[in-house]
């Protein structure tokens, strides 16, 4: 008897201590991780494994649309639900919705996530406005918020998962007046077009790229003939080109802040009979007819943001949040300010690339963001001459 109670004194003993060691290595992992430590495999999902099994409750992530930009439904939907799966998270704890446009919408759906058990919200809002009262009535119900992509003004979130999108725009401006003087263009007559300003990330762009160029027009070398309201609806932005081109016909560049827009843009120059690599237009996102700008000379280049590695940096911290465990400073590499709330955010901000025909192989076509196929349909000769093997 004797003998039997010191073997089960022992076994407990060996089962308390294994569960000590297991918990110091998923503490090891999980503590390990930084925020370049993301890969395209989604690898490094691996380390919070036991973390998704210690948390509870479930993760609600809240999409804004698909009108403006394709990205949500291609990438971000896919990359989340692959990055939470890699981590161990089960696919019935994961709740992933879209307001297709609708600020009433996605608040109705954070409150149905909320109702459905979510203890940690991931959002990206359609305006400051909606995202404030989302992250209220999540404070109210006990959950955590983590802005996603676009930082809520206002906002009472815990932490925010982005690029730097000052350097953002930064890359945009520097990128800009390469090409102004790469094409020859004599005496820079700059349009300046704007992200829709209810986007706090349109007004961090304008702040990177208004660093670049402010300081030429201040020289004299560059004119900025005008700077319009913002949009980042692609129809309205070609009519404000429009207009500004027929009222200022000097205009001979555009600092543009997506594709899309870009694209409008250059679609009105086509019709103009306006040659390639002569009007400068810039733009983001990386996307297959922005690629295809660029490799036939009528865009400058396009800031690439993998948005994988956002997917990854964001499922994890949502992974740490809802099994209460404060995220590694390595992850949380710096600070975002609220402006309207006075108050700086704890930020996971990854690094965007500024994606030309001499790097776009080994970027966006490298890292699978866009097909080769899909790239070079209609651009065999401008892909081979930058390296891109279909």
């Amino acid at each position: 008897m004797q003998v039997s109670m010191l073997s089960s004194w022992r076994l407990a003993r060996l089962a308390l201590l294994g569960l000590v060691l297991g918990s110091l290595a998923w503490a090891q992992d999980a503590a390990s991780l930084a925020v370049d430590s993301f890969t395209s495999d989604f690898s490094a999902m691996q380390a919070l494994t036991a973390l998704a099994e210690q948390g509870q409750g479930k993760i609600g992530v809240l999409l804004p649309e698909t009108t403006t930009s394709a990205r949500y439904t291609a990438f971000d939907e896919p990359f989340l639900k692959q990055a939470f799966h890699a981590a161990g998270m089960p696919d019935a704890d994961v709740i992933v919705t879209n307001a297709q446009g609708s600020e009433s919408t996605q608040l109705t759906q954070a409150q149905a996530a909320i109702t459905q058990g979510a203890t940690v919200l991931l959002v990206d809002p359609i305006s400051s406005g909606v995202g404030a009262s989302i992250e209220q009535y999540a404070l109210d119900h006990g959950v955590k918020v983590i802005d996603y992509d676009r930082l809520t003004l206002g906002g009472s979130r815990a932490y925010y998962v982005s690029f730097d999108n000052v350097q953002v725009g930064k890359l945009i401006g520097d990128g800009f007046v390469s090409c102004v003087q790469a094409w020859n263009v004599s005496d820079p007559h700059v349009l300046i077009m704007n992200g829709a300003p209810t986007d706090n990330n349109a007004t961090l762009f304008a702040q990177g790229y208004h660093s670049v160029i402010d300081p030429l027009v201040s020289a004299g070398t560059y004119t900025l003939v005008g700077e319009p309201a913002g949009t980042w609806d692609p129809a309205q932005a070609r009519t404000t080109f429009e207009g500004q081109y027929t009222a200022h016909s000097d205009i001979n560049a555009v600092v543009t802040p997506n594709d899309d827009n870009a694209n409008a843009v250059i679609a009105y120059l086509k019709t103009l009979g306006v040659p390639a690599k002569t009007f400068p237009t810039t733009g983001q996102d990386a996307t297959v007819q922005g690629l295809q700008n660029v490799l036939a000379g009528y865009q400058c280049g396009t800031v690439y943001k993998p948005i994988n590695l956002e997917a990854q940096a964001a499922a994890a911290l949502a992974v740490f949040l809802r099994a209460g465990v404060t995220p590694p400073e390595a992850l949380v590499n710096g600070v975002t300010r609220d402006s309207d709330a006075g108050a700086d955010v704890q930020s996971v901000l990854l690094t965007p690339i500024w994606v030309t025909p001499a790097n776009m192989a080994a970027t966006v076509v490298k890292d699978g963001f866009q097909k080769a196929a899909d790239l070079c349909a209609g651009f065999a000769d401008e892909c081979a001459a930058a390296g891109i093997g279909q």
